[in-house]
């Protein structure tokens, strides 16, 4: 198998939200979709947004749950103060800080925020990092 992903879809709660969410405040350009999906292309890996309960549906499992879903999106910005910044945008524009912006132990600066759905985004600025 190459090495790549190609999709990550999160199962949503409300599309229209979720879409609002990421074109308005994360900036996000989304992609002719049809109207049940939502596609922003992320470089070679797209984010997808799919309603909760088709989502478990097409993989055959219950769509019920809740608590930490055991994962984290991670978006990595190009200085220190990136951080603070991208964090300011999400809270004012709905966003739940989930975590303040803090030195990492790692040596950069990171904080978390929850979108609409709870999903979990870590923002940081990694100065050994060389994707951002």
């Amino acid at each position: 198998m190459e090495p790549r992903i190609s999709f990550v879809t999160l199962g949503v709660g409300d599309l229209e939200r979720s879409v609002q969410f990421y074109e308005q405040v994360l900036k996000l350009s989304r992609r002719p979709t049809p109207p049940t999906v939502a596609f922003f292309e992320m470089g070679r890996t797209w984010l997808a947004l799919y309603p909760r309960h088709l989502l478990a549906a097409d993989a055959g499992v219950s769509a019920e749950g809740s608590g930490f879903c055991g994962f984290s999106l991670a978006h990595n910005v190009a200085d220190e103060a990136g951080v603070d910044r991208l964090l300011a945008e999400v809270a004012a524009g709905g966003g739940r800080i989930v975590k303040a912006a803090g030195p990492a132990d790692w040596g950069g600066r990171t904080g978390y925020f929850a979108d609409p759905d709870g999903f979990l985004w870590e923002v940081a600025w990694n100065p050994d990092f060389p994707h951002v």
